[in-house]
């Protein structure tokens, strides 16, 4: 979810930060001067070849700099399930405008190469749970856009929108608890944390800890802006939680974070004012969060240039960690290329944290969806949607297999230019190269399609592997006779390289977003259970009638019958 209301600014370093409580539950509140933190030299470890290219791509080394600061407020809450609903807002909805960070879209004139025209073949899988999430009528506001994401613990999904998250029992769907508005999370925390209910959620379940990770940013009336961290203290996602506060002299847009062994890393749009100022990456100390290691609780940050675009942290998918010292992937794309970064952070000595990057991987040639913009149809309606095809889809989801091999899976939309078709998913498959880890080397892109086998539309895309290396990606789907809808397809590691089964249907829409709102999604949440790690669970919005900010949600899983 994107704010409007913003106050332009940059505090200076003696500038005082909005006040939090004290600690020791004094409920006084304290002055909190901004911090300006150790600042470190980046080593930038691309090989002269790769830098000679970005040059001639018109790509520029990042920010010379990483910078350190601590977390402005800490605690633990008590258990969520005894904490009071946070005061719902009271008005209309509303429609978040979206904050561009591309002048214009990558337009191509050929067809696109890599497009698969075809059904495809069959796949066995099998749906599980298939529920109905947070959205009408279980819910009293639905602002623009839904942000519909969440993720599978042992026993329980939580799933977040822009305004509300809940709880449900992942066996039968029943709600556990809420909905309830985000900063709920917050009660008791203070500042605008506990005040401000602002959006961009993320949820995300730390599978190697057992515990779940929550985020949504407090913006309203900045600078300064916040982004703030739940971090569960069990697998009980009703229970308690340690609780961060982290402060940004920019609007810290679009968040979205990747669950790594040595941190959780997030990735932000900075805005200052209407002014995009580029990407911004940053790792939270993971292990001083879970409360493992008994130190303050920091972040370290790199600023990137304007010209690039928005970028995707990795995030680990199944049991098995990456070989040791592993950086965390960034990943982004440009002009048919993709653009990879390596953050590496040491905690003990700051000073040793490296950002290399970006390292450029050629693709075939696409056009952004729209143009980046709006132009998907519906039926019954003149209004087009939004199909947010100027960055990468979230997540971009990293496994490390029992064989030893290591691969990466995104997406994004394009336009594929065949017939009438406006928008399709295009993917990837990145793994690392023969006898090197990713770490190491360059990765290597072992395939990529984009998914246009009829006349319909596709896009807000989100994808994942399970631990035999099935493929699944989830997606809406509209046409002028086909109502906005969820579906998802797949692959086997055996099956044709660049090409996807026939679709499935979790749930056929049968209503069109009407009425100059042109909004859709903005993301989509494909994740892996925790417990087999085979069953993907997929959450996407829809309408049930006509209209506008009357969207609902569906929760689903499947799993494909060759993982066990």
């Amino acid at each position: 979810m994107r704010w409007t209301k913003m106050v332009c600014g940059v505090l200076t370093s003696t500038q005082s930060i909005r006040r939090f409580p004290g600690a020791g539950g004094t409920g006084r509140w304290s002055l909190v001067k901004r911090f300006v933190g150790l600042v470190t030299i980046i080593a930038l470890t691309v090989s002269s070849s790769l830098f000679g290219r970005a040059q001639e791509q018109g790509a520029v080394p990042v920010s010379s700099a990483i910078e350190s600061a601590p977390a402005v407020h800490h605690d633990v809450s008590p258990p969520l399930r005894a904490m009071p609903h946070a005061q719902r807002r009271v008005g209309p909805p509303r429609e978040i405008p979206l904050r561009p960070f591309r002048p214009s879209g990558q337009k191509s004139a050929a067809s696109d190469p890599v497009a698969q025209q075809s059904a495809g073949f069959a796949i066995a899988t099998t749906i599980g749970t298939n529920f109905a999430g947070i959205g009408v009528p279980n819910y009293a506001v639905n602002d623009a856009p839904a942000d519909p994401n969440g993720a599978p613990g042992v026993d329980q999904y939580v799933q977040w929108v822009n305004e509300d998250f809940a709880v449900f029992d992942k066996g039968t769907g029943a709600m556990l608890y809420g909905p309830a508005p985000g900063n709920t999370l917050w009660t008791g925390f203070g500042g605008p944390c506990e005040t401000d209910n602002d959006g961009d959620p993320i949820v995300q379940y730390d599978k190697i800890a057992n515990r779940w990770v929550l985020t949504q940013f407090a913006v309203t009336g900045g600078p300064p802006f916040y982004q703030c961290v739940a971090v569960s203290t069990s697998p009980d996602a009703t229970g308690s939680y340690n609780r961060f506060a982290f402060q940004y002299s920019n609007f810290n847009d679009y968040t979205k974070l990747g669950v790594w062994p040595d941190a959780y890393y997030v990735s932000f749009h900075m805005f200052k004012g209407s002014h995009f100022v580029g990407p911004r990456v940053c790792a939270y100390d993971r292990a001083a969060m879970l409360g493992t290691v008994a130190r303050p609780v920091t972040q370290q940050c790199v600023q990137l240039s304007s010209i690039y675009g928005g970028l995707l942290p990795s995030d680990l998918d199944g049991m098995i960690a990456p070989p040791a010292g592993s950086p965390n992937f960034f990943l982004a794309f440009g002009t048919n290329e993709l653009q990879l970064w390596k953050f590496h952070v040491d905690w003990t000595t700051p000073s040793n944290s490296t950002l290399a990057g970006p390292t450029l991987i050629p693709v075939a040639s696409f056009s952004e969806a729209c143009n980046g913009g709006v132009c998907i149809p519906q039926p019954g309606t003149k209004q087009q949607l939004d199909s947010l095809g100027d960055r990468l889809m979230y997540r971009l989801a990293y496994r490390h297999f029992s064989d030893g091999h290591e691969a990466l899976v995104t997406n994004h939309s394009v336009n594929p230019n065949i017939g009438n078709v406006v928008a399709a998913p295009r993917w990837y498959e990145l793994v690392n190269p023969p006898g090197q880890t990713m770490a190491d080397g360059i990765p290597v892109l072992a395939q990529q399609g984009t998914y246009a086998p009829d006349s319909t539309d596709r896009w807000m895309g989100s994808i994942a592997m399970d631990k035999v290396g099935n493929l699944a990606l989830g997606y809406s789907a509209s046409s002028g006779s086909l109502h906005p809808s969820i579906r998802f397809t797949g692959r086997a590691p055996g099956d044709l390289p660049g090409f996807l089964a026939i679709e499935t249907s979790i749930l056929d829409g049968t209503g069109s977003q009407t009425r100059n709102l042109s909004r859709w999604g903005d993301y989509s949440g494909m994740t892996i259970d925790p417990t087999d790690d085979c069953t993907f669970w997929y959450t996407n919005q829809y309408l049930k009638t006509d209209g506008t900010d009357n969207w609902s949600t569906r929760i689903a899983s499947f799993k494909f019958a060759s993982c066990h």
